[in-house]
């Protein structure tokens, strides 16, 4: 078993990129043995937490693997000088004056001396070897770039530390008066080995919203991690905010951790207390001493509170509440300490820390797939008025269609811009591709017509010099590159068996998990093979126990609930990533939960939901968010369901895959019950919108954009 492979089976949670970095950095002969332990400590620790002993013996391993690796081969060391057989005088030699214009080669000595007696066959294994010897330094040159990044990534900074070194204050003072457009003509990104932009051009003009948009493992979040960490040189006056992660939870209440995001902020109010402090000592003194540091202090306090003006420090605390409550922080919420909220709320936390500071540049990753469809109309609301330039990534086109003024298409090493929403943009695109396939078709007619007429009367010596003719003609056309394939997927659901109704229902039915405390109340609803349904409601509302009771895993206290004996119920979860296996192969994984078929029926069906090729091999736990969601929906409809529940389905997927998840759930035989953020998924896939609210749920008449403009408009009439 090789390193790489111990390595996997011992930390199976290790990132990919990091394994793939990892194995080449130890096989790369071109790297220094004796460095190789020390890199490899270093990256594998993080993911060796609460795991020395696993770690210890992996570095065991290693060693036992360098030094059968340079049994037959010295190691590196530093080139000894050689002696030479004979001595050459550099004045005599003769040396050609063209040398040092053509790279080495001597134009003269070849036009003057006899024909060569080089071994040709020696000499291109010798040049395959320089080539091959300075490729891995090339590799290796790329993988310290993004390692760079990997470091960063895994020293334990705080947020302040962070913040004060991305952002000095220096150069935010010094920012007034200067452009805070972005203008990179030629960027490179790397992140290991793999080429993320090649001679990209990285152009975000101040005040408009950009949409980052590709397929899955494009690169796009390591772009903006590049970026945010200025590994792309941005202007120092610009200042920069990434929310990628959650905050890390604390006695600090929601309210002050949100007022202490803004670093500089909390930092001069510190220092006006401290020279107020320091003033209130010396006012006893009247001594020349005491009156010039008095002078000295005063001269320090104006300059904090001319910066606190500036950044209007005083109106704080109520534009915080107010960001907190826009994305569901009740007032008693805003009052808890950090470490009682989940996940999910932390990340909540995040985003409004970000919107308080109002970095020039705010960089988002997917901020729609952490919050509920209430906070997602109010967040769409609050960032059409955002002054600053936004750069998000989002596979939402509805989210993209209200917020962003510019999409950002990453694909094929480059960055291609549109103006105008995700909707204008796809439009723009569809055109754009329409004519390049007509030129590119018309060109290669042409290109036919003429090379017809060629092989026809090339030899023909009436005809000839017209062919001739058309072979210059022909050999001056441009190449023109054949339009990309369209990216498009699909998705097959089985079909549904008949049964009889009623297939679910719920009557009066009331539910809580304390009995002081009832979530919901009162609830009728029927659902058949023709059911459509979304849900909608605030986080905290009742949505994921209404689809826990239809699951049967919970009962409710109060109420009937009639369920068909032949009903098969398939629920996918939000986070469904704790159902799998991720020590397993998505292939292992489904025949290990639905045993019975060979390995190739099972690679087909997972081929049915986009996982292709050797990726049904690979192992779980390396594969990205929406290849995971696949895997869940490829055993999901193993189970041959009447009914899917789906909590949050298209939080992992590209805009190709919610494309084709939405056109399997209208070929669909069975019900579909979704709860979602996603205004196009919801609208596209459902028939009835139910909203769970205040203790109930209820069949809303309007639309989803009716339902987002409802939250908004009451959003706005409790403004504090």
């Amino acid at each position: 078993m090789d390193f790489g492979e111990q390595i996997r089976e011992k930390l199976p949670d290790i990132d990919e990129t990091v394994l793939d970095y990892v194995d080449g950095y130890v096989n790369d002969d071109d790297s220094l043995d004796e460095d190789i332990p020390a890199v490899v400590h270093e990256l594998l620790e993080s993911f060796a937490r609460g795991k020395e002993g696993v770690l210890e013996e992996l570095l065991r391993s290693l060693n036992i693997h360098l030094e059968e690796k340079y049994k037959e081969k010295p190691r590196n060391n530093a080139p000894k000088l050689t002696r030479l057989d004979r001595v050459t005088e550099m004045s005599k030699s003769g040396m050609s004056k063209t040398i040092a214009l053509s790279e080495g080669v001597d134009l003269e000595s070849i036009n003057k001396s006899k024909a060569s007696k080089v071994d040709l066959k020696k000499l291109e294994k010798q040049e395959a070897k320089i080539r091959s010897k300075f490729e891995k330094r090339e590799k290796r040159g790329l993988q310290y770039e993004g390692s760079k990044l990997i470091d960063a990534q895994r020293k334990q900074q705080s947020y302040e530390e962070m913040f004060m070194q991305v952002n000095s204050l220096e150069a935010q003072l010094s920012s007034k008066g200067k452009s805070k457009d972005i203008h990179l003509p030629s960027i490179d990104v790397s992140f290991g080995s793999n080429r993320i932009l090649a001679g990209a051009s990285l152009t975000l003009a101040h005040g408009r919203r950009y949409g980052l948009i590709g397929r899955n493992g494009v690169g796009k979040s390591t772009l903006l991690r590049h970026i945010a960490m200025r590994e792309v040189p941005i202007p120092s006056h610009i200042t920069i905010l990434f929310v990628e992660q959650e905050i890390q939870g604390d006695d600090t209440t929601a309210l002050e951790s949100v007022l202490k995001a803004d670093v500089w902020r909390d930092h001069l109010l510190k220092q006006e207390v401290e020279l107020n402090s320091k003033l209130a000592a010396l006012e006893e003194g009247d001594d020349r001493a005491t009156d010039e540091a008095r002078e000295e202090l005063s001269g320090r306090l104006g300059e904090v509170h001319s910066r606190l003006a500036d950044m209007d420090a005083a109106s704080g605390p109520a534009r915080a509440a107010l960001l907190l409550a826009g994305l569901g922080f009740s007032e008693a919420d805003q009052k808890q300490p950090t470490k009682s909220f989940s996940g999910g709320w932390r990340m909540r936390l995040a985003l409004a820390r970000a919107l308080f500071v109002k970095p020039h540049l705010l960089l988002l990753d997917e901020p729609s797939n952490h919050i509920d469809l209430n906070a997602l109309a109010w967040l769409e609301d609050y960032l059409q008025t955002w002054e600053n330039t936004i750069l998000v990534v989002s596979h939402d086109r509805a989210f993209l269609d209200a917020v962003a003024t510019d999409i950002v298409h990453q694909h094929s090493s480059r960055l291609d811009y549109y103006r105008g929403n995700f909707a204008q943009f796809y439009a723009t695109k569809s055109e754009r591709e329409r004519n390049q396939r007509k030129e590119y078709e018309a060109q290669m007619l042409y290109r036919q017509s003429l090379q017809a007429f060629i092989d026809r009367w090339r030899y023909n010596a009436n005809r000839a010099p017209q062919a001739q003719a058309r072979i210059k003609v022909l050999e001056k056309l441009p190449e023109l590159e054949p339009p990309e394939a369209d990216d498009t997927e699909s998705f097959k659901f089985p079909d549904v068996d008949k049964i009889s109704p009623p297939l679910l229902q719920l009557s009066g039915v009331n539910f809580g998990y304390t009995p002081e405390k009832q979530i919901l109340k009162d609830v009728y609803i029927d659902i058949g093979l023709e059911s459509r349904i979304a849900v909608v409601g605030a986080n905290g509302a009742g949505k994921s126990t209404l689809i826990k009771l239809l699951t049967g895993e919970l009962e409710p206290q109060s109420g009937h609930m009639s369920r068909n004996g032949r009903l098969r119920i398939a629920y996918f979860a939000q986070h469904h990533v704790d159902q799998l296996i991720p020590s397993m192969s998505p292939v292992a994984f489904l025949a290990t939960k639905f045993p019975g078929q060979s390995e190739l029926e099972y690679r087909s069906h997972l081929g049915a939901f986009g996982i292709t090729g050797l990726t049904g091999l690979q192992l779980i736990g390396t594969l990205s968010g929406g290849q995971k969601s696949r895997v869940a929906f490829a055993a999901l409809s193993l189970q041959r369901p009447h009914i899917l529940l789906l909590d949050e389905p298209s939080n992992h997927l590209d805009i190709q895959g919610i494309d084709a998840l939405m056109a399997a759930l209208k070929n669909f035989g069975g019900g579909v019950i979704v709860i979602s953020h996603d205004e196009r998924f919801l609208t596209t896939v459902s028939k009835e919108l139910w909203v769970c609210a205040d203790g109930s749920v209820f069949k809303y008449k309007g639309d989803v954009q009716a339902y987002k403009s409802l939250i908004v408009n009451e959003l706005k009439k409790s403004k504090p």
